[in-house]
């Protein structure tokens, strides 16, 4: 029986991780969870799952979380401190990093430094720090585990292949909700209408970067830690379809690809299966209603933010961190509609074209980066 972790347990990953674990009651025993804020749903949580600790990030609903949960035996804590303890718990096995954003970094580097199997759904980690936290995980022993359907796909088409040389990575995008629209369309996009993605149920900041083709440029900064490759052996392509969910071409021009419904329990039950797999009462690919695959080109001049995430990691250092930082300012303000949604990719530029780069960062200067990266994001605004 494998004992999880679940930070970040209230949101899309983790809820859908909870619906896993509850398939397999004799293979799962829930360690810990936490959330930012929603103190109600993580009640519920524990209450079903009997966890050993729960953590509420918000440290001022700390007595609310307490009363709910007065009459049962689970260790209530708070803040993000407690975050990142309950993440190197001697009785886990494996913990799954579903928080959104930056806060998810030094919960993942605890994890990490204990040794911890981490399944990695916060993608931001490897976005904000990926040279550090590939050298501590080479140091201390930590099996990284991808969560993201592209970066599960990946690791599932290398399985089997040894040193086989990697030629390329292809990682697949649907397009978002305006694939197929131009700039002065999207000049007057809602967050309404953003938020509508056609293929996949997504927490509202992972679905704006969707929309943007962010999301998409994050996942080539991770899959180049993930799997040591570099930039120019990433390439991203538009299947609106979302079927196939990646592929790999190796060097003798061969071509893997892993395919299945879009569904994001399939890449989670496989990661905390791994390298079992289960049953899941998961919807099958039905070739009778999907006749056509078609793939595409991802329009940069239209959608810039995938590009300017290729510069900053092929510029390396701090960039990354910078971009995402600014990236989640310019995210929250459009939400916000105090930003257009043309203006998050001009927010983001003239940030990494502002900040310092620092060429080896220390986790420290990963901190300062995105401190500075916000504040001249925020400056952006005005």
């Amino acid at each position: 029986m494998k004992s999880i972790t679940i930070l970040g347990s209230t949101g899309s990953i983790g809820t859908q991780a909870l619906q896993v674990i509850a398939a397999y009651p004799e293979r799962f025993r829930v360690e810990a969870l936490t959330a930012r804020r929603n103190v109600e749903l993580l009640a519920r949580q524990a209450l079903r799952f009997k966890p050993n600790m729960v953590v509420i990030a918000d440290e001022e609903r700390y007595m609310e979380l307490k009363s709910l949960l007065r009459d049962e035996d689970v260790k209530v804590y708070a803040g993000s401190d407690a975050i990142a303890q309950v993440a190197e718990t001697d009785a886990v096995d494996v913990v799954l990093t579903a928080m959104v954003g930056y806060s998810g970094l030094q919960p993942t580097v605890s994890a990490i430094r204990a040794g911890k199997c981490v399944a990695l759904a916060n993608k931001e980690t490897l976005v904000v720090a990926g040279e550090l936290i590939s050298q501590l995980a080479a140091r201390h022993g930590a099996a990284i585990l991808p969560v993201d359907s592209e970066h599960s796909a990946i690791f599932q088409c290398l399985a089997g292949e040894g040193d086989n040389p990697v030629e390329k990575l292809i990682l697949t995008a649907s397009g978002g909700p305006f694939r197929g629209k131009d700039e002065a369309f999207l000049r007057q996009v809602t967050p309404a209408q953003a938020l509508r993605h056609p293929n996949w149920s997504m927490g509202a900041k992972v679905t704006i970067d969707s929309a943007s083709m962010m999301n998409k440029g994050f996942e080539a900064i991770e899959a180049r830690w993930l799997f040591g490759v570099s930039p120019a052996h990433i390439e991203v392509l538009v299947h609106p379809q979302s079927i196939i969910h990646s592929m790999v071409q190796f060097a003798d021009g061969s071509i893997k690809a892993q395919l299945g419904a879009p569904d994001m329990r399939l890449p989670i039950q496989y990661a905390l299966t791994y390298p079992d797999r289960l049953l899941a009462e998961i919807p099958r690919v039905d070739f009778d209603l999907c006749r056509a695959l078609t793939f595409e080109r991802p329009d940069t001049r239209t959608f810039p933010c995938l590009e300017l995430a290729f510069e900053a990691t092929r510029r390396g250092g701090n960039l990354p961190c910078a971009l995402n930082a600014a990236n989640e300012v310019a995210v929250e303000a459009f939400l916000q509609e105090r930003l257009p949604f043309t203006g998050i990719p001009a927010v983001i530029e003239r940030v990494i074209n502002n900040i310092t780069q620092i060429t080896s960062p220390s986790l420290e200067d990963y901190a300062a980066t995105d401190e500075t990266a916000r504040r001249l994001a925020r400056e952006c605004l005005f």
